[in-house]
């Protein structure tokens, strides 16, 4: 069960990550029939990737492209990190960064191929203190419909995606865990963190 749940949440994970950073700026104050059809050529252009022919490794640097674009990336990471990027230095700080965003490109942009098939549609969109959040519902073959909520805010000067939330599980938080956990068998080392980030996904 532990697996299945474990799988389940990486595919919806990667699809959600892949959607949200497909989104463009103002994309939350779309009218629902606007956020649908947006929402359909977003599917469109990922499904066109997947059946591009193209290799494993060019499909995850699309991916890397795509967040590093579309995703508020220095915060989602430092966040990741959480406590220990104060004692960081700026140096490490970048090389993390740098490193964080390869790792979530391969550890999400392989489940590229399991979303033949999905369609998603956009329930509402709501505005919650400083950000903007579009709820929408995921339907994959042979999957369980689940519920995505993608997080939107323009704190950096743009409008980036922060989070997303997957069946009331925060990708950000939950990568935070990971990586907390990843700090801990490495004894706060945080040069061996980055080292082997380089390497997992």
């Amino acid at each position: 069960m532990t697996s299945k749940i474990t799988r389940r949440h990486l595919m919806a994970s990667g699809m959600a990550a892949a959607l949200v950073a497909l989104l463009p700026r103002g994309a939350f104050a779309l009218t629902d029939a606007g956020a649908r059809a947006l929402v359909d050529k977003v599917v469109r252009e990922i499904n066109a990737v997947i059946a591009s022919g193209q290799s494993l490794g060019s499909m995850i640097g699309g991916f890397e492209g795509i967040f590093r674009r579309y995703g508020d990336v220095d915060l989602i990471a430092r966040s990741t990190l959480g406590a220990d990027a104060n004692r960081a230095s700026p140096a490490q700080l970048a090389a993390y960064t740098e490193a964080f965003r390869g790792y979530i490109a391969r550890k999400y942009g392989k489940r590229f191929n399991e979303f033949v098939g999905g369609q998603i549609e956009v329930v509402g969109v709501s505005p919650v203190k400083s950000w903007h959040e579009v709820q929408a519902r995921v339907k994959m073959t042979g999957e369980a419909p689940f519920d995505v909520r993608f997080l939107i805010s323009d704190r950096s000067g743009r409008d980036l995606f922060f989070d997303m939330v997957i069946e009331g599980i925060s990708l950000r938080l939950s990568e935070r865990t990971e990586i907390g956990s990843m700090l801990d068998r490495r004894q706060g080392n945080i040069d061996a963190l980055i080292a082997d980030l380089r390497q997992a996904g």
